[in-house]
């Protein structure tokens, strides 16, 4: 039986969790500095990034508690949003074949991922099928519960595959010219005090409203939604103050690097090998299909990219910021892509999965 009393031991967790945001936050802030003075691509997200990653796999408590990852994601939605102009929908009427083909894509990464691990890696069908569906993380990861799928093999391959992404695809982009080698300056104004409060209480009241139906995303895409209105109709000018963006970037980066928490080093090793194949698989066949695109409209290679980057909405979203890539054009995509992944996997795990008696023998 334990000697210390109840309240003294919530006090002592309590401060444990405190004490493992302030480490996550110092850690991701120290990267992502260290990343902008090496003027890297999206240096703020990407160091963040791999500072608190590292620091999750050497064991530290690293940790994003549900109210400031939720801050963090209404801050990047109004960022998003104040960039909103007619410029930036001028190719809305590329939109029905661009995600008519995401679509397509979607559906031959996940059985073309699928394939290589039942084949290299000797997966089961239903884990294989599961751990190549592109974003959705967290349904993914309850669907593969319910199913008696290998969760933990399916969460490395999909965290792998977003830590990839979120590091490699800006250097890729400023190697190749396509986009800036360094995070651009925002020429944005700084809304006025009552514009900023307006604002914040605007992007926060809708993000509640669509957590409230469910949602994908509901808190950035409130956030962006009300953002992208706001300015759009000239209602306010300006946006938030150059830290506060910082400090979304920095948050989206530590808050990828914390997924590392959650995963043993033994488990992430004992997977690497098909993280890295599944994942060579599915930019193969996106890059198919992104080659369609930029050959048969007059879309931005770079928008087409980040938009077609099997990689998490906030994430994606966050480069498409610090890259000056179209975020309306990047956010529909990706919230196409997560609707398609959310109705669709259920039923092709039904009808091409192991049945659940199969995988739990």
């Amino acid at each position: 039986m334990s000697l210390i009393p109840a309240s003294m031991s919530s006090a002592i967790a309590d401060r444990a969790k405190i004490l493992g945001t302030l480490e996550t936050l110092v850690i991701g802030a120290a990267g992502g500095l260290l990343f902008l003075w090496l003027n890297l691509p999206g240096g703020l997200i990407s160091g963040a990034m791999v500072t608190v990653g590292i620091a999750a796999l050497a064991g530290r408590p690293v940790a994003m508690p549900p109210i400031l990852t939720q801050s963090v994601l209404v801050l990047l939605g109004i960022t998003l949003g104040s960039l909103v102009s007619r410029q930036l929908i001028q190719h809305v009427s590329a939109y029905p074949l661009t995600i008519g083909l995401l679509a397509l894509a979607t559906f031959f990464s996940t059985f073309g991922s699928s394939f290589y691990l039942q084949r290299f890696h000797g997966w089961d069908q239903t884990s294989a099928l599961l751990a190549g569906s592109p974003g959705a993380l967290s349904q993914i990861v309850v669907l593969a519960a319910e199913k008696g799928a290998d969760v933990a093999g399916i969460a490395v391959v999909q965290t792998v595959r977003v830590i990839i992404l979120t590091a490699a695809l800006p250097l890729l982009l400023a190697l190749t010219g396509i986009a800036p080698s360094a995070s651009p300056t925002f020429t944005t104004a700084i809304a006025s005090p009552a514009g900023l409060a307006g604002l914040i209480a605007a992007s926060v009241a809708v993000a509640l409203a669509l957590r409230l139906v469910s949602f994908p995303a509901g808190w950035m895409f409130g956030a962006m939604i009300a953002s992208s209105v706001l300015h759009g109709t000239g209602m306010i000018e300006g946006g938030l103050p150059p830290w506060m963006r910082g400090v979304a970037l920095v948050g989206i980066g530590a808050l990828i690097g914390t997924r590392f928490a959650r995963v043993k080093k033994s488990t992430l090793l004992s997977h690497i090998n098909a993280s890295l194949g599944s994942f060579a698989v599915a930019i193969i066949i996106s890059a198919i299909f992104v080659a369609v695109i930029v050959l048969t409209t007059h879309v931005r290679f770079a928008d087409v990219v980040v938009a077609f980057a099997p990689g998490a909405m906030d994430a994606m979203l966050a480069l498409a910021l610090t890259l000056h890539i179209d975020p309306i054009f990047v956010g529909a995509h990706h919230l196409s892509r997560f609707v398609f992944v959310s109705i669709t996997t259920p039923g092709i795990v039904h009808l091409f999965g192991r049945p659940q008696e199969d995988v739990d023998d």
